[in-house]
């Protein structure tokens, strides 16, 4: 047993931080898989459709918002941690750059929202979506995870969203509220946002103040390809949902987005495992190059492992949990929860190549033309399954598209003698 601890000492923070997060991720996962089974019976494939559209829609305005500093944020705090100055310009920066780019967002939304017929009826749930945008712009996830301190978040996310649950269950009675549904989403973010700024600023003595042109200006230029990068993952996750609703309509739409969710939810411990290891990988490439390989290939064992699990599972009993998550009148969301079930082992494996592989080795760039050829292979295969077999197609779309990201990005590695499978 005490042989064990002395293994493990090395990586306390590491565990400290993944349980945090564990539970954290338990919630965001399991509390939709709560309310999801009420939700898609009260608001049917139709409104629980242009409900996920909206929130597709409004996942654009989330990446230009983060602007890829979720991820390089995450990284400059780690590497910087003991500087607390530095950690007070870096926050100021950060939460001014994501605040004036939610302004240029919530301009462009409107102009959007009534632009087109499409979305101008049905004008509130697109706006009212935007909260979730807002909210997810204020909170410094990226903060916490750098300093690898997400206890304090944890217990605020939970206890903030046990409370939008019994909101919904109370609230929530008929497809027609629908609206209210997106009202209780968009209004619990922006509550942990807020929060999250306070506890950051209280408990770390952080001070904000209007940063130096210079300052916001390298900041942005540090985010640039990651945030390249977001753009085109998107294309090939997200956008999936969204030009679904625009090619078809808002019932297939909450079949392939039912499903979607269930994959998400069961594939939450890889989500887990990678926000926590970020930080630490990124810390650890500093101290040691030889330590940074021999962790990331244990990493990669691991991640396969539950990555495969998961898919296995998903694969068998797809139609046995569609059935008893959203019931019979998403039946052929069983369909498309066996073709999307290969996703979370696929996922995993990108996930160790390229965000914990060459993000801190600094192959930004390169990681960036990986997603850019996926992403253009993805959007033609995209447009023409999508209208040949509707959410089918999307399926089939995402598995190849996946598959090519992470076979890119297991090349390029081989290509630098960075072998992860073996020593």
């Amino acid at each position: 047993m005490f042989p064990l601890f002395e293994k493990l000492s090395p990586y306390k923070n590491l565990l400290k931080n993944f349980t945090s997060l564990s539970v954290l991720q338990l919630s965001n996962y399991l509390f939709p898989l709560i309310i999801l089974p009420y939700v898609v019976r009260v608001l049917g494939p139709d409104k629980y459709g242009l409900v996920q559209f909206a929130a597709a829609f409004n996942s654009y305005f989330l990446i230009l918002c983060d602007y890829g500093l979720g991820l390089t944020g995450t990284r400059m705090i780690s590497q910087n941690r003991n500087d607390h100055q530095y950690l007070s310009r870096i926050f100021s920066s950060i939460v001014i750059i994501r605040l004036l780019l939610f302004v240029l967002s919530f301009a462009l939304i409107t102009v959007v929202v009534f632009s087109f017929e499409r979305f101008l009826l049905e004008w509130q749930v697109f706006l009212l979506s935007s909260g979730i945008v807002f909210g997810s712009t204020l909170f410094p996830l990226w903060f916490f995870q750098g300093l690898e301190q997400m206890k304090y978040i944890t217990i605020l996310q939970i206890a903030i969203k046990i409370v939008s649950i019994i909101f919904i269950f109370i609230l929530i009675q008929s497809s027609a509220d629908y609206i209210i549904f997106v009202l209780i989403n968009s209004s619990t973010q922006i509550v942990i946002g807020i929060a999250g700024v306070m506890i950051a600023v209280t408990k770390f003595k952080i001070n904000i103040f209007f940063p130096r042109i210079s300052q916001i200006v390298r900041i942005l230029k540090e985010g640039w390809n990651i945030f390249l990068s977001s753009i085109w993952i998107n294309l090939y996750t997200t956008s999936n949902t969204f030009i679904l609703g625009l090619l078809t309509n808002d019932t297939t739409v909450g079949y392939y987005a039912a499903a979607d969710k269930l994959r998400i939810a069961f594939q939450g411990v890889h989500s887990t495992l990678s926000l926590s290891v970020f930080p630490f990988v990124n810390q650890l490439v500093k101290e040691s190059y030889e330590n940074f390989i021999n962790f990331n290939r244990m990493l990669l064992k691991l991640a396969g492992i539950g990555g495969f699990i998961v898919s296995l599972i998903l694969f068998i009993f797809a139609y046995d949990i569609t059935d008893l998550v959203l019931g019979q009148n998403f039946s052929h969301s069983g369909d498309l929860l066996r073709i999307i079930s290969l996703l979370p082992l696929i996922i995993s494996l990108s996930n160790v190549f390229g965000i914990q592989t060459m993000l801190p080795l600094g192959y930004d760039k390169s990681f960036n033309k990986i997603i850019v050829i996926a992403a253009v292979i993805h959007l033609p295969m995209l447009f023409i399954l999508t209208t040949y077999f509707m959410a089918t197609g999307v399926a089939y779309s995402v598995v190849l598209t996946e598959t090519i990201v992470t076979v890119g990005m297991f090349a390029f590695l081989k290509t630098k003698k960075i072998n992860l499978i073996s020593r």
